[in-house]
């Protein structure tokens, strides 16, 4: 049975799935996209991209394993145009996956809950840009992204959900969201999608 299939069981959300089929990819070196996902943080995809890209030549175009970015200077990953607070985090993620020892290996072996619990004790990194991580490099089918604001924004509107207060609301999102177990993170991928494409969002 498809996802699809699945979430159609959910009939608002049935209404806005559409025709388009989403696939999950797995992706190589999950530390540096750790580190790409640090640096895209509040910025616009355009930026990001440009941002990493400047990243990349520091390292001849190449992929850099976390020591070389660890033995990078501060001042090196300024100039691509990386905030003081930003440079730190990227340097925290490399230190912290050479102590660790961690590699796709030992991620790819993991549960979701280890993941989100092992790297968020990492300085920068929040819950949020792991479920982000285990989504789209780690190609994981039931992640909940439920502190997103564009998924929060688009059930509140599918949903008729009462915004007023965040702890209740928060609740009622993962209420709804158990629904559609085993297959979240596509969920989220057509919350996105229908929000991006409504009109007045």
């Amino acid at each position: 049975m498809s996802y699809i299939e699945h979430l159609q069981k959910d009939k608002k959300l049935a209404k806005i799935i559409g025709d388009e089929l989403h696939e999950l990819k797995l992706r190589q070196n999950i530390p540096l996209r750790l580190m790409a996902s640090i640096m895209s943080q509040q910025l616009n995809t355009k930026v990001a991209s440009v941002i990493f890209h400047r990243f990349l030549k520091l390292y001849n175009s190449k992929e850099p394993k976390p020591q070389q970015v660890l033995d990078s200077s501060f001042e090196e990953l300024r100039a691509i145009g990386l905030s003081n607070a930003k440079v730190g985090y990227v340097k925290n993620v490399a230190a912290f996956c050479i102590e660790n020892k961690i590699n796709d290996k030992m991620l790819l072996k993991m549960q979701n809950e280890e993941i989100i619990e092992l790297l968020t004790q990492i300085k920068g990194v929040g819950r949020w840009t792991v479920e982000m991580l285990l989504m789209f490099s780690l190609g994981r089918e039931d992640v909940f992204a439920v502190d997103d604001l564009g998924i929060r924004q688009a059930m509140i509107k599918i949903y008729k959900l009462n915004e007023a207060d965040k702890k209740i609301l928060k609740e009622k999102m993962l209420k709804i969201s158990a629904k559609w177990i085993p297959f979240r993170t596509y969920a989220c991928l057509h919350l996105w999608g229908w929000k991006d494409n409504s009109p007045g969002n």
